[in-house]
């Protein structure tokens, strides 16, 4: 199958307990062994936010064609935020924010995180962050917490990491997308059983899902082959794949 494809979920920066280095021409070469076009890339595992978002942005300069940056901030620091924000959209060119409440120790509907997404709810961009946290209470419910979020930030996308992850997950973020216009699925998993990307297609819509690897903490091939070899159409794959992300922001690839 001859289509675009864009990796919404990938991580960049020096780390070797996962395997990652930071040199753009080795990132490249497992791109192109995996077929993917295009990376949507962040980096949450350093502490200073904005000397992570500067090496996306490294990568982002020297090759413009196959990167596209997110940018990563943090409530540990809400003084600071905001400003990175401005900063790295309105300097860095990022596309879209990626939020990692794991290491915050709250979830990602915690009040600490309203300044952020008020800041992307005035101008209208993707979030994208976990459904679920080991801290979050017994009673959690995926679609509630996007609902609430959706419904107080309307203007925001929100892109649901991992599709939930586990069966339960992907349930409750399929009925998440299905009650809030303004959710997206993504599909890396390490909890990919069989029927995952039929079961995000066919709960959430074709229009809905968009195809991310986790690379490098993840292999890539892996990723795109479970949707390759999904039982959907190809019109829904290519969709899956890559033109959903391109829609999403705003690339002309």
């Amino acid at each position: 199958m001859d289509t675009r494809v864009i990796d919404f979920h990938c991580h960049v920066g020096r780390q070797s307990q996962y395997g990652m280095d930071d040199r753009p021409e080795r990132y490249l070469e497992l791109l192109d062994a995996a077929g993917v076009d295009v990376a949507c890339i962040n980096y949450v595992f350093r502490g200073d936010a904005k000397e992570a978002n500067d090496v996306v942005a490294r990568y982002v300069a020297e090759w413009p064609d196959r990167f596209v940056g997110a940018a990563f901030v943090t409530p540990h620091y809400p003084e600071e935020a905001v400003k990175e924000l401005d900063r790295s959209f309105d300097m860095l060119g990022m596309k879209f924010i990626k939020i990692y409440p794991d290491y915050f120790g709250r979830p990602n509907d915690d009040p600490a995180y309203f300044p952020i997404f008020e800041w992307a709810n005035e101008r209208g961009l993707p979030i994208m962050g976990h459904a679920t946290f080991p801290f979050d209470p017994p009673h959690l419910s995926i679609p509630e917490r996007f609902l609430a979020l959706h419904d107080r930030f309307p203007n925001v996308t929100w892109v649901i990491a991992h599709a939930g992850n586990v069966t339960e997950g992907q349930i409750g973020a399929v009925e998440a997308a299905r009650r809030c216009p303004k959710v997206m699925l993504e599909t890396c998993t390490s909890w990919g059983e069989h029927g995952t990307i039929e079961r995000l297609v066919n709960g959430a819509g074709e229009d809905r899902v968009m195809y991310g690897s986790d690379m490098p903490l993840m292999d890539a091939r892996l990723q795109i082959g479970r949707i390759a070899t999904a039982v959907i159409s190809e019109k829904a794959k290519r969709k899956v794949l890559g033109l959903n992300a391109m829609r999403l922001l705003g690339l002309e690839i």
